[in-house]
């Protein structure tokens, strides 16, 4: 059974990914999923900002490569290669659970801002 805990909205999670994730740092194994292998073959810039990445900084730098889902887990995406995509650290904590916006979607408001 997943273990769960309740979020500052008093919701439950799973958070069975997360224990197992934190046990590998402290074994020394942060970056273990074979998901770092695979999208780190070709060094693709980042996914969400879409600049280079050094795939050679350490781990814990906010530069780093990790690996980001595409549709966040929380918002139904499959834990499948197909939605991963590799994306600095710090730019994945931005993120967040958010969805990205559509690309080539304009956003037009009627406000003039700047009167």
């Amino acid at each position: 059974m997943a273990r769960t805990s309740r979020n500052g909205s008093g919701q439950h999670r799973n958070t069975t990914l997360r224990d197992r994730h934190r046990r590998a740092i402290e074994r020394g194994h942060p970056n273990c999923g074979s998901e770092h292998h695979d999208c780190s073959l070709s060094h693709p810039p980042c996914g969400i900002c879409g600049e280079p990445i050094d795939y050679t900084l350490p781990y814990l730098d906010p530069w780093e490569f990790v690996v980001d889902h595409v549709i966040p887990l929380r918002h139904g995406g499959k834990d499948e290669l197909p939605n991963k995509q590799a994306a600095h650290r710090k730019c994945n904590r931005d993120k967040s659970d958010k969805i990205a916006h559509q690309a080539g979607v304009t956003y037009v408001t009627e406000r003039c801002w700047w009167e």
